[in-house]
């Protein structure tokens, strides 16, 4: 690729090392296919395998937490990929269109739990973490504890990734597109 190049390419499971076609078949049994995103992380020998036990971690938060949690930063980081996706994945969690939308402006008026973790989130992605105490406070008394914040922080960083890789290289969109705010 030359610099002054602006497309990138997604893989085909033929351009991958054999360990990456290995996980590219495991992704086909899971989920159907091997979203653009992934497959464009296997350009790296150990980026995918990496990315993908990072996202397979065990959390404190449950399914629809963390979807808020990767609503919420997809939006304010501007990545359509993963606004893309994580709508399609938030309606699988149990999320409606409306309910998708409001999170991913930032809040959660339809339960008061989820509120406080839309919230929470955008303020720590929006202040790089640097928070005020009130911020933290309404995150507590809402039932979360410093283990829940650890595994925000964990969740915000492995979308930052997502969401960079995808507004560095802009490669197409494997998901419904979500609307705009």
């Amino acid at each position: 690729m030359t610099t002054t190049e602006n497309t990138f390419s997604v893989p085909t499971k033929a351009e991958v090392s054999e360990k990456n076609q290995a996980t590219f078949d495991q992704l086909e049994k899971q989920i159907g296919f091997v979203p653009n995103l992934y497959a464009y992380y296997a350009k790296n020998n150990t980026a995918l395998n990496d990315y993908l036990a990072l996202q397979g971690r065990k959390s404190t938060l449950r399914a629809k937490e963390k979807e808020v949690v990767n609503l919420v930063t997809s939006q304010i980081n501007g990545c359509r990929y993963c606004q893309s996706a994580h709508t399609a994945i938030g309606k699988m969690n149990g999320f409606n269109d409306e309910q998708i939308l409001e999170i991913r402006g930032g809040k959660a008026s339809f339960d008061s739990k989820l509120d406080a973790l839309a919230k929470f989130t955008a303020a720590v992605v929006n202040n790089k973490a640097k928070i005020s105490n009130e911020a933290k406070e309404a995150f507590f008394n809402a039932g979360y504890s410093e283990v829940n914040m650890i595994d925000v922080v964990i969740l915000i960083g492995d979308k930052i990734m997502s969401n960079y890789i995808h507004n560095l290289t802009g490669f197409e969109i494997d998901f419904p597109i979500a609307p705009e705010l």
